[in-house]
């Protein structure tokens, strides 16, 4: 190996532990960025399907017309007279 090999390799060995450590946060930051990033996602497809059932089971009444049967009845009674 030339001298310039074994300088940087004696380098890394020093700084070894703090590579290491700054590497560990980076990759926490990254799991628990992608995490948040995970809980907003499902947080919004919840929120929307939970909006989208709501507004569905608010239309879900339903209006009869019985104007026809009243007339029905109306010409029953009409006729039983």
């Amino acid at each position: 190996m030339s001298q310039q090999k074994v300088d940087r390799y004696k380098k890394e060995k020093a700084n070894r532990k703090q590579t290491l450590k700054k590497e560990k946060r980076k990759n926490m930051i990254c799991r628990m960025a992608a995490a948040a990033a995970a809980v907003v996602v499902v947080g919004g497809i919840g929120y929307s399907i939970y909006h989208t059932q709501a507004e569905k089971a608010a239309k879900a009444g339903v209006q009869v017309d019985y104007t026809a049967v009243n007339e029905l009845a109306a010409e029953l009674a009409g006729a039983s007279e």
